[in-house]
This record gives C-alpha cells, sequence and structure tokens, in this order.
C-alpha cells in the first residue's frame, strides 16, 4: 500500500494541473474520505498534512473522534437518518448530504451552533442516487431562510461510474451552474460559494469545472 504522503503530492499535482488548464485559481480542499480505513491509517493522514477527514455512518466517525485528538475539520458525507443527527451534528463541521425538510428541521433542533451544510444534487437523475433535482433544490433553498442553525456553503453531487468524461463533465458543469443561481438568491444564509464535486476517478474533471471540495478516498487513502 502506498504511503498516503506520495498519493497526496500526486493528487496536489494532478490538481495544480487541472486548474492550469481550467486558467483558474481557486482553492480545492482535499477531504481523504477516511470511512473504510482504521484508525493508524487515518492518523498517516492527518501526519502527512491532511485537515479534512470524510466519514459516512455515526458509528465510523464515533470510532475516529474517540482516538483521533489532532485539529482536524470533520465532514460527513453520507446520507444521514434523521434519527441519527442528534449523534453527529455537533461533532462535524460540515454535512454535504442536506437534501430534505424533515433533515434540516432536525439539525436546527440538534445543533448547538451553526452548521456549515452542502445540498445535495442528483443531477444525473440516477434512481441509484440520493439528491434532489434542481428544481426541488431551489425551492428548497428558500425553505431555508428561517432555520438559524444551517448555512448552506455550497452543492454536493456524485457524478455517474463511467469512462464517459463528456457525461462526467456535463453533470459538473450543471451543478456549477445551479451554484450561481443559487447564490445570486441572496438569502443570508445561504451563500452558496462552495461546490463538493469531484471523487477518486473523476476528482481532475471536477476541478477544471469549479470544485473546491474534493471527496478522495482510494486514489488517496487506499
Amino acid at each position: 500500500m502506498a504511503k498516503i504522503e506520495e498519493n497526496l503530492l500526486n493528487i496536489q499535482n494532478q490538481i495544480v494541473n487541472a486548474k492550469q488548464r481550467a486558467n483558474t485559481d481557486q482553492t480545492v480542499n482535499i477531504i481523504a474520505v477516511t470511512k473504510e480505513v482504521d484508525i493508524a491509517r487515518t492518523k498517516e493522514a492527518i501526519e502527512a498534512g491532511l485537515t479534512n477527514l470524510g466519514e459516512n455512518r455515526p458509528e465510523g466517525l464515533m470510532n475516529k473522534l474517540q482516538s483521533i485528538n489532532s485539529n482536524v475539520s470533520w465532514h460527513y458525507i453520507g446520507s444521514l437518518q434523521t434519527r441519527k443527527v442528534k449523534q453527529v451534528i455537533n461533532d462535524i463541521d460540515y454535512l454535504h448530504s442536506l437534501d430534505r425538510l424533515s433533515l434540516a428541521e432536525e439539525i436546527e433542533k440538534r445543533a448547538t451552533k451553526a452548521v456549515k451544510c452542502f445540498i445535495q444534487v442528483n443531477v444525473s437523475g440516477e434512481e441509484s442516487k440520493h439528491g434532489l433535482t434542481k428544481q426541488q433544490a431551489l425551492d428548497f433553498v428558500k425553505q431555508l431562510e428561517q432555520f438559524s442553525k444551517i448555512i448552506v456553503v455550497g452543492l454536493m453531487t456524485m457524478a455517474p461510474f463511467t469512462e464517459d468524461e463528456t457525461v462526467i463533465r456535463q453533470v459538473f458543469k450543471q451543478l456549477k451552474q445551479l451554484q450561481q443561481e443559487m447564490s445570486q438568491l441572496n438569502i443570508p444564509n445561504v451563500p452558496c460559494t462552495e461546490l463538493s464535486m469531484g471523487m477518486s476517478n473523476d476528482y481532475e474533471i471536477a476541478v477544471e469545472e469549479g470544485a473546491t471540495f474534493v471527496r478522495i478516498g482510494t486514489a488517496l487513502v487506499g
């Protein structure tokens, strides 16, 4: 298994190249998806300089929190059941899967501080994926103005797992367009400046299309 430090350097170089191709100087934050790796490997990721870690289950998050005291940002990147909000909401820095009013209401009820949230959008329309349609997301975000504990920092999506770069790129382009549209609504708690998109197989395309957060597991931590 390659050292995380080596993997990270390779990924950082690929991101620099992608930004050059897109002629952009945007900041791209790498989230190390540690959901399927052990404590030792997670600590290696932190030692390599990674400060954003992603988990997708309450149990996995709690396990890591009990063993890791480092100053890192925790990203909850999985679908979150309403009944499990109280288990995680005050231990995470970002939620990448806000997709329904009942979830927003439970966050408002349980959170002790404002939570940075990404609205999950199913741009591709695949039945296997969670998330709102683009129109649903626009309607949904207007309902969130009343919530003091929710800050919609941006949008999240997953592209289809395909070799067709044109299909992947189109999904990311559409999310970028939606993010721009949403940010222009001028809702106080919806700055919507960020884009969480791109994984191990497609993060370079995501960066070219405006990603500010990429969620990388396999290519980074194995």
